[in-house]
């Protein structure tokens, strides 16, 4: 027989037994019995032992899978993969229309309409017809390299092989990964009865699986790739529209699920209400679907804006709300101090997960619910929104039974500090900023950052390792760090150079200004402008620790608000312990000098644009030298708008409101005066 018989059969059989394994595994729905698959099966190896010469790589017979990675891999995409505007009302997905046909006027416009699945994108790379790497989404510039673990998905050809079309040099599918319902329910039976953690819903499942390091626990995984599209194909394909597209890679046993061809958005409209009905009997889990014009040339003309094409949107499905009742209410900190209530609820299927869970944001949002613990609430969830409380269900309060109402803690849950929640606000915050170990992380690299303490060297990395080491537990222990060089030196890639330049750059940041530190404290609403305003006004950290509100009111650029946030802060005994520690682990600045009116005193302008001779921190840095406030807005208590080159809507603004304007010459020319 010869070779490319032998070989034609071989790629048969092994589609076949692909086609089989997906509907059993998968689907969980065997096509033919065992003793027919076996049969397949056996064929097949018969073969590969008479002719071992034409042995496929993708043939079913070896184990798919190579040695357990430490690790995934960084990949860059060679075309980015870019996420898809969402629209979610019909009046929403006609302004879409509007958009691409104001950009096409008088061309017949078709759409491409697909199911958005509820997985995980991902790029495949096929070079002469042999998959070499498969790339997760990741942010859409770069991925991670899983290409041991796509190899087992058992829909998704490893080998291009067709009758009828020739294969590419190169080709680049992208595609979605995901677990159809039935599989995921027959991966769970099988779960638990190993005694195992169950998943939540399908995608967890996909994403869990898909991200194995060992892709021998991938293979054994229900996983299902759908074609979308073709991002590179050289030589060209010669296809005009992605409905086309589509078609085409099926000759290469690509699956890419159901999508339909519309002439116009209305038809589109229609397959949406359809599918919202026909969604629950759908064998994989979809969120909404996919609308693409559906013309490549077209495409081409309508170009991207920002990171997504004009020429698609995902138009999603109305969130999925159900009843559930709530058993009690806790605070949680986030790492910028803010108070988050969640309710804690009896456990409900909503939206393809089991939610126990759900954000109230702000005790403001709990007063305009109304909502008690207690109380039954319609809980919804959209896509991987955090559930939230849609609506208290006021007639089913029992008239026998106490609601007990939600109060705002006094102290935090974590360090036990003041609450503070200015009249207006919503917001409610732990006092606690230096202290709190909430809020920890943001507020060492807050405290290190360059226009603070600027403690080079000491970055994310840095910081997580000695969170993990015990070493950090509030910014005063940065400077005792010295005394612990040999755990600094258990660090991975931290040597003896690296752990000396870290001690001496913390040595030098002793030595700063009032302001930097003043700014280096983290308190809300204080930004460098405001700390350098409350160091001219004060001048010792003593006085501006003492202040009331009335006295740090009268400060330039410090609001009503601002005011009682700075004095919260220093009135937190916490706080000043981390303080107190601070200055004793001598952090300096020089003696006050005489405070001398500055030309630009209490001005507000603001920096705009492309300066040439200097960056605009810069020019920022000579303003407020000569008193100046510096603002990022323009608005009617804009003194001057400094215009560099590009300088775009600010300009267009401060010329509507007769805003006095300079440019880089004249900004310049203004400087030279006030130089000694």
């Amino acid at each position: 027989m010869e070779h490319n018989s032998v070989i034609e059969q071989m790629r048969q059989l092994i589609q076949l037994i692909a086609k089989h394994n997906h509907a059993y595994y998968v689907m969980d729905q065997p096509s033919i019995s065992d003793s027919e698959y076996d049969h397949l099966f056996h064929q097949l190896k018969a073969l590969e032992q008479q002719y071992p010469e034409c042995i496929q790589a993708d043939t079913p017979t070896n184990k798919v899978g190579g040695q357990a990675l430490s690790k995934f891999e960084s990949v860059t995409h060679v075309v980015p993969m870019l996420s898809l505007n969402n629209v979610f009302e019909e009046d929403e997905l006609l302004a879409f229309a509007n958009r691409v046909e104001e950009r096409l006027p008088n061309q017949k416009i078709q759409y491409d309409v697909e199911l958005k699945f509820d997985g995980l994108a991902i790029s495949l790379w096929y070079e002469n017809g042999v998959l070499v790497r498969g790339v997760t989404r990741g942010d859409g510039e770069t991925g991670e390299d899983i290409t041991q673990n796509v190899k087992t998905i058992r829909n998704l050809p490893k080998i291009l092989s067709s009758r009828d079309q020739p294969i590419p040099q190169l080709l680049e599918v992208r595609g979605e990964v995901l677990m159809p319902k039935a599989g995921f329910k027959k991966l769970n039976r099988h779960l638990k009865k190993r005694g195992e953690k169950e998943f939540a819903n399908p995608r967890n499942a996909a994403a869990g699986s898909l991200r194995q390091l060992d892709s021998q626990i991938t293979k054994t995984r229900p996983l299902a790739f759908y074609a979308y599209g073709v991002a590179q194909c050289i030589p060209d394909n010669n296809v005009d529209t992605i409905g086309d597209n589509l078609e085409w890679l099926k000759h290469f046993g690509f699956e890419n699920y159901d999508h339909w061809v519309v002439d116009s958005i209305q038809d589109a409209q229609k397959k949406y209400e359809q599918l919202i009905v026909e969604r629950s009997n759908l064998a994989v889990e979809i969120d909404g679907m996919v609308i693409k014009v559906n013309s490549l040339e077209q495409q081409k003309q309508l170009g991207f804006i920002s990171r997504a094409p004009r020429w698609a949107v995902a138009y999603k499905f109305p969130a999925e709300s159900k009843t559930t009742e709530i058993r009690q209410i806790d605070w949680q900190v986030g790492r910028t101090g803010i108070l988050t209530p969640v309710a804690r609820l009896v456990p409900i299927f909503v939206g393809g997960t089991t939610i126990s869970n759900a954000t109230l944001h702000n005790i403001g949002e709990i007063h305009r619910l109304d909502v008690r613990i207690g109380d039954k609430v319609e809980v919804y969830r959209t896509g991987d929104v955090i559930p939230k409380i849609k609506s208290v269900k006021f007639d089913l309060r029992l008239p026998n039974k106490e609601y007990e109402l939600i109060q705002l803690p006094s102290y935090c849950p974590v360090c036990n500090s003041p609450i503070i929640m200015p009249e207006g606000e919503a917001l409610a915050r732990c006092s606690g900023g230096l202290y709190c170990a909430a809020q920890r992380i943001e507020a060492i690299r807050h405290f290190v950052s360059r226009k603070a303490l600027d403690i080079e060297g000491l970055g994310d990395r840095w910081v997580e390792s000695l969170l993990h080491l015990d070493l950090l537990k509030d910014v005063a222990d940065i400077y005792h760090l010295h005394t612990h060089r040999e755990k600094l030196l258990t660090i991975e890639k931290m040597g003896e150079k690296s752990v000396q330049n870290l001690i001496d750059a913390i040595e030098a940041s002793k030595k700063t200004t009032l302001a930097r530190f003043i700014y280096g404290l983290g308190i809300r609403g204080v930004g460098e402008t405001t700390a350098r305003m409350l160091a001219n006004t004060f001048q010792t950290l003593d006085a501006l620790k003492a202040a009331d509100v009335e006295a740090l009111k009268k400060t330039p650029d410090v609001g009503d608000i601002t005011a009682e946030w700075i004095a919260d802060f220093f009135q937190a005994p916490h706080n000043i312990e981390v303080l107190d520690r601070l200055m004793a682990a001598g952090i300096h600045w020089d003696a006050p000098t005489a405070p001398t009116r500055q030309p630009l005193n209490g001005e507000s302008w603001v920096v705009t644009g492309t300066l040439e001779s200097m960056g605009r921190d810069e020019a920022t840095q000579r303003l407020q030298a000569l008193g100046a406030r510096v603002s990022n807005s323009v608005s009617s208590k804009t003194k001057c708008v400094v215009a560099g080159e590009k300088a775009g809507s600010k300009l267009e603004k401060a010329q509507k409101l007769e805003i006095r304007v300079m440019n880089e010459q004249e900004f310049l020319d203004f400087l030279a005066q006030y130089q000694a």
